[in-house]
């Protein structure tokens, strides 16, 4: 009986083996998790903050990946929302791929309801400078918009309700020597056809800029204008892609618009933030928070906490300096002589004008 369940037991177990594949045996861990960071930025004033970057290229321009890739990485790091902005006027790859100007969004739009990633339509206008290359976001047809003349293109996206932005005006492939704003853009301003400025592109930022949206009422508004890999043009363990921080209702199309139409946004790269005083002021407030912990006759010691991912430089009249260090707690110690009022030194309004704050906040 014994041998009867031996030899039962060894032909369910070569049955078992049989049905398994011996030669391909998959090892955990060994390739990247499919998870997604989260971006430490403060709701503000009632809105959700949604994290946008409105430029980025693929293949069906000068960019060299597919379109869906652009979500991925979007989705991988944080992102809200995202616009596929391919070149109208430039696209060396057409003779390599087929469809026409809508079809990177085309391809892109399912994995991005996928993902759960606000992907909107747009394309990039592309014209010798003046007036340079612009972004039409919120268009519903970028065929319509290939046309010889600039102001014709224009036209085109101000009728299908695009909220346009002027891309890297200091460029210096179109403004070598220069940032200036041309007679063209105040015409683009006063016909409706320009509502903000990348105030930073890829990797570089133009002060002056942060004067024009100041003093001109348009939107900051930054942008990584990404060709190929983001992982490979930004390190991506040490900080964020450049983007445009909106203020909106919810996280829909309508309300970013909305929001956009509003200028309710901050433009973020690297440790800098530039935006209207009173959403920089919301923004530093609702990040930094202080408890006082010990007092001598020389200073006073604080705990002070930043739930942003954003760190902030801090420096007084009287020679102080402090750095509140993103997502984290810092130890800050300030003299009694000091007056206690600040120059946020990497948040900016205006090209010499930084974000003024009272310690403790």
């Amino acid at each position: 009986m014994k041998t009867k369940f031996f030899l039962l037991a060894c032909f369910f177990c070569s049955v078992g083996l049989m049905a398994q594949n011996m030669n391909n045996v998959r090892i955990a861990g060994f390739t990247r998790d499919n998870s997604r960071k989260f971006i430490h930025v403060p709701n503000l004033m009632g809105y959700k903050t949604l994290k946008c970057d409105f430029h980025m290229h693929t293949v069906f321009s000068d960019g060299v990946v597919w379109p869906t890739v652009r979500v991925d990485e979007a989705w991988q790091e944080g992102l809200d929302v995202i616009a596929i902005t391919d070149h109208i006027e430039n696209n060396p790859s057409k003779k390599f791929v087929g469809g026409d100007d809508n079809s990177s969004f085309d391809i892109a739009k399912p994995h991005a309801d996928k993902k759960g990633i606000l992907l909107i339509k747009g394309a990039e206008i592309t014209r010798k400078m003046a007036p340079g290359h612009f972004n039409a976001l919120f268009i519903t047809n970028t065929n319509e918009l290939d046309t010889p003349n600039y102001m014709d293109a224009f036209e085109a996206a101000k009728k299908q309700g695009a909220f346009i932005i002027w891309n890297h005006p200091g460029w210096k492939a179109q403004q070598p020597d220069t940032c200036k704003w041309w007679d063209v853009h105040t015409e683009l301003l006063e016909k409706g056809m320009l509502h903000a400025v990348e105030v930073f592109n890829e990797q570089e930022y133009y002060p002056i800029a942060f004067d024009w949206c100041d003093q001109k009422g348009i939107a900051y508004t930054a942008a990584s204008d990404i060709h190929g890999l983001v992982q490979n043009q930004y390190d991506l363990n040490k900080q964020h892609r450049p983007m445009t921080l909106v203020l909106a209702t919810e996280n829909s199309e309508s309300a970013l618009k909305e929001a956009l139409f509003a200028r309710r946004t901050i433009a973020w790269f690297g440790q800098y933030l530039a935006g209207k005083e009173e959403f920089l002021r919301e923004f530093f407030m609702a990040s930094v928070k202080c408890n006082l912990m010990s007092e001598n006759t020389k200073e006073k010691v604080y705990r002070v906490s930043n739930i942003s991912d954003v760190p902030f430089l801090l420096k007084s009249a009287d020679g102080v300096s402090i750095k509140i260090a993103a997502y984290s707690e810092s130890m800050v110690e300030i003299p009694l002589t000091s007056n206690g009022t600040f120059e946020v030194t990497n948040l900016f309004i205006r090209s010499k004008k930084n974000l003024s704050a009272k310690f403790p906040f």
